[in-house]
């Protein structure tokens, strides 16, 4: 193969991952919508990991009845190991953002899917918790109506019944629609702004 042949076979190649000057000004423009999602994330971390340690005192804060006191570890156990487990795929998450470098469409296209990816993980992380938050928040009311004098469960008309079914009810939903909201404020709109230059690229 001489020297023309070799230059045929260069110029022939496929060059899929050049980044032209224009383009790589646009690609980095993610960076800012990225960074917003790095410093959103961290103190979510840090919230959340704070808010899970905060919850196991509360029985002593709220000075639960010594029974209780068990079953409440036994349900905050399996609460902890959840929290733990999603906790930690976010904090790996959070250190490859911290890793990535926007050069090429490529690493845009990983960077936005791994971004939506973990949008459903944080959503599957408070969906599992909701039904630990709605029994914790049952305990606190019981143990503080609990209290007054006179109080016996066994007195409670259907309409208290039927009031404390709705209140629990509507609690679930909106710590679903909370949630929701939270991820679209935290994430999903700075993912959008990442997708919009997505779509930019894929017009040229």
């Amino acid at each position: 193969m001489d020297f023309n042949d070799i230059q045929n076979a260069w110029n022939n190649e496929k060059t899929d991952n050049v980044v032209l000057p224009d383009n790589l000004e646009r690609i980095q423009s993610a960076n800012t919508p990225l960074d917003k999602i790095r410093k959103n994330l961290r103190n979510e971390l840090i919230g959340q990991t704070v808010a899970v340690l905060f919850i196991g005192l509360t029985p002593y804060i709220f000075h639960f009845p010594e029974k209780w006191i068990l079953s409440f570890y036994l349900f905050y156990s399996i609460a902890f190991a959840v929290s733990v487990y999603y906790l930690l795929k976010l904090y790996f998450f959070y250190k490859r953002l911290n890793k990535i470098t926007l050069k090429t469409k490529d690493s845009l296209y990983e960077t936005y899917f791994d971004i939506r990816l973990n949008m459903e993980l944080y959503k599957t992380f408070g969906f599992a918790l909701t039904p630990f938050m709605v029994l914790f928040i049952i305990g606190v009311w019981y143990n503080k109506i609990s209290q007054h004098p006179g109080f016996d469960v066994a007195n409670f008309t259907n309409r208290q019944l039927i009031s404390a079914f709705a209140g629990i009810a509507t609690s679930i939903l909106f710590m679903g629609l909370a949630m929701e909201w939270t991820v679209h404020y935290s994430y999903g709109r700075y993912a959008k702004e990442i997708k919009k230059v997505i779509d930019e690229l894929k017009e040229e």
